[in-house]
Protein backbone atom coordinates (compact mmCIF):
# COMPACT_ATOMS: atom_id res chain seq x y z
CA UNK A 1 0.00 0.00 0.00
CA UNK A 2 0.91 3.34 -1.23
CA UNK A 3 2.12 5.72 1.64
CA UNK A 4 -0.50 8.71 1.66
CA UNK A 5 1.08 12.42 1.43
CA UNK A 6 0.19 13.97 4.90
CA UNK A 7 0.58 17.42 3.36
CA UNK A 8 -2.11 16.05 0.63
CA UNK A 9 -4.51 15.21 3.59
CA UNK A 10 -4.31 18.76 5.11
CA UNK A 11 -5.16 20.53 2.26
CA UNK A 12 -8.14 18.35 1.93
CA UNK A 13 -9.54 18.60 4.80
CA UNK A 14 -8.63 22.66 4.69
CA UNK A 15 -11.53 22.45 1.65
CA UNK A 16 -13.64 19.73 3.27
CA UNK A 17 -14.55 22.01 6.45
CA UNK A 18 -14.76 24.96 4.63
CA UNK A 19 -16.86 23.42 1.93
CA UNK A 20 -20.67 25.36 1.98
CA UNK A 21 -23.00 22.26 2.86
CA UNK A 22 -20.16 21.44 5.67
CA UNK A 23 -20.56 24.83 6.74
CA UNK A 24 -24.31 25.01 6.67
CA UNK A 25 -24.75 22.03 9.18
CA UNK A 26 -21.74 23.16 11.15
CA UNK A 27 -20.23 19.68 10.15
CA UNK A 28 -16.30 18.98 10.46
CA UNK A 29 -13.54 16.69 9.74
CA UNK A 30 -11.78 15.79 12.52
CA UNK A 31 -9.17 12.96 11.51
CA UNK A 32 -8.63 11.00 8.19
CA UNK A 33 -6.67 8.37 6.74
CA UNK A 34 -7.03 5.04 4.93
CA UNK A 35 -9.95 3.23 5.35
CA UNK A 36 -11.37 5.49 8.50
CA UNK A 37 -12.68 9.12 9.14
CA UNK A 38 -13.87 10.48 12.18
CA UNK A 39 -16.40 13.77 11.85
CA UNK A 40 -18.45 16.01 14.38
CA UNK A 41 -20.97 18.47 14.29
CA UNK A 42 -21.77 20.82 17.40
CA UNK A 43 -25.49 20.96 17.43
CA UNK A 44 -27.61 24.19 17.23
CA UNK A 45 -31.19 25.12 16.96
CA UNK A 46 -31.13 25.19 13.33
CA UNK A 47 -30.25 21.50 13.38
CA UNK A 48 -33.79 20.17 15.13
CA UNK A 49 -36.92 19.31 13.64
CA UNK A 50 -40.40 20.77 15.12
CA UNK A 51 -40.44 18.19 17.62
CA UNK A 52 -37.55 19.28 19.20
CA UNK A 53 -35.15 16.18 18.21
CA UNK A 54 -32.40 16.25 15.58
CA UNK A 55 -33.41 16.08 12.41
CA UNK A 56 -32.90 12.36 10.93
CA UNK A 57 -31.30 14.17 7.84
CA UNK A 58 -28.33 15.49 9.82
CA UNK A 59 -28.08 12.03 10.81
CA UNK A 60 -27.69 10.93 7.14
CA UNK A 61 -25.33 13.69 6.23
CA UNK A 62 -22.87 13.09 8.53
CA UNK A 63 -23.03 9.13 8.04
CA UNK A 64 -22.85 9.75 4.37
CA UNK A 65 -19.72 12.07 4.96
CA UNK A 66 -17.68 9.91 7.39
CA UNK A 67 -18.36 6.37 5.32
CA UNK A 68 -17.57 8.64 2.28
CA UNK A 69 -14.32 9.83 3.44
CA UNK A 70 -13.17 6.87 4.99
CA UNK A 71 -12.75 5.46 1.53
CA UNK A 72 -11.39 8.71 -0.34
CA UNK A 73 -7.74 8.16 0.65
CA UNK A 74 -7.47 4.81 -0.45
CA UNK A 75 -8.40 5.77 -3.93
CA UNK A 76 -4.93 5.23 -5.63
CA UNK A 77 -5.74 7.42 -8.57
CA UNK A 78 -6.10 11.74 -7.61
CA UNK A 79 -8.11 12.54 -10.65
CA UNK A 80 -10.73 10.00 -9.50
CA UNK A 81 -13.25 11.46 -7.93
CA UNK A 82 -16.39 9.87 -5.87
CA UNK A 83 -20.22 10.29 -5.15
CA UNK A 84 -22.47 8.48 -3.05
CA UNK A 85 -25.26 5.48 -5.01
CA UNK A 86 -26.71 4.40 -1.94
CA UNK A 87 -27.01 5.11 2.07
CA UNK A 88 -29.10 2.68 4.25
CA UNK A 89 -29.15 4.13 8.34
CA UNK A 90 -30.77 3.23 11.52
CA UNK A 91 -31.71 5.88 14.07
CA UNK A 92 -31.21 4.24 17.31
CA UNK A 93 -31.80 7.47 19.65
CA UNK A 94 -32.80 10.85 19.71
CA UNK A 95 -30.02 13.71 20.32
CA UNK A 96 -31.34 16.89 21.11
CA UNK A 97 -28.17 18.74 22.11
CA UNK A 98 -24.31 18.33 22.66
CA UNK A 99 -22.31 16.82 19.42
CA UNK A 100 -22.86 14.12 17.12
CA UNK A 101 -19.60 12.35 16.59
CA UNK A 102 -19.44 9.93 13.07
CA UNK A 103 -16.56 7.29 13.07
CA UNK A 104 -16.38 5.87 9.61
CA UNK A 105 -14.90 2.55 8.60
CA UNK A 106 -13.90 1.48 5.09
CA UNK A 107 -15.33 -2.06 4.28
CA UNK A 108 -14.13 -2.54 0.69
CA UNK A 109 -12.91 -0.54 -2.07
CA UNK A 110 -12.75 -2.04 -5.50
CA UNK A 111 -11.70 -0.32 -8.72
CA UNK A 112 -15.83 1.14 -9.29
CA UNK A 113 -17.36 0.74 -6.26
CA UNK A 114 -16.60 1.17 -2.48
CA UNK A 115 -18.62 0.37 0.58
CA UNK A 116 -18.52 1.79 4.19
CA UNK A 117 -20.21 2.35 7.31
CA UNK A 118 -20.16 4.50 10.46
CA UNK A 119 -21.42 4.86 13.30
CA UNK A 120 -23.22 8.25 15.37
CA UNK A 121 -22.21 8.76 19.10
CA UNK A 122 -22.84 11.61 21.08
CA UNK A 123 -20.26 13.14 23.63
CA UNK A 124 -20.80 10.38 26.12
CA UNK A 125 -20.37 7.55 23.76
CA UNK A 126 -24.07 6.33 23.27
CA UNK A 127 -24.65 5.23 20.03
CA UNK A 128 -27.35 7.13 18.09
CA UNK A 129 -27.59 5.70 14.80
CA UNK A 130 -25.51 3.36 12.36
CA UNK A 131 -25.22 3.36 8.45
CA UNK A 132 -23.26 2.34 5.50
CA UNK A 133 -22.95 3.61 1.96
CA UNK A 134 -21.79 2.57 -1.18
CA UNK A 135 -19.79 5.13 -3.36
CA UNK A 136 -19.19 4.87 -6.95
CA UNK A 137 -15.52 5.65 -8.36
CA UNK A 138 -15.51 8.92 -11.47
CA UNK A 139 -12.26 8.68 -13.14
CA UNK A 140 -11.47 12.58 -14.44
CA UNK A 141 -13.53 13.32 -11.70
CA UNK A 142 -11.17 14.26 -8.57
CA UNK A 143 -10.57 17.43 -6.15
CA UNK A 144 -9.81 20.49 -7.98
CA UNK A 145 -7.43 23.48 -5.94
CA UNK A 146 -6.47 26.90 -6.26
CA UNK A 147 -3.19 25.98 -5.76
CA UNK A 148 -3.30 22.93 -7.25
CA UNK A 149 -2.99 19.98 -3.73
CA UNK A 150 0.32 18.48 -3.79
CA UNK A 151 1.05 14.49 -4.83
CA UNK A 152 -1.33 11.95 -3.19
CA UNK A 153 1.17 9.72 -2.38
CA UNK A 154 4.95 10.06 -1.62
Amino acid sequence: MKTINPEYIERVNQLINRCPYFDLLSMRILEVGAGFSKMEIDLAQKHLQPFGFVHGGVFASIIDAASFWSLFYEIEDPDTGVTTVDLKLNYLAPAVSGKLIAKGRQIKLGRTLGYADAEVTDADGRILAHGASTVILLPGQGLRANPPLPPKFL
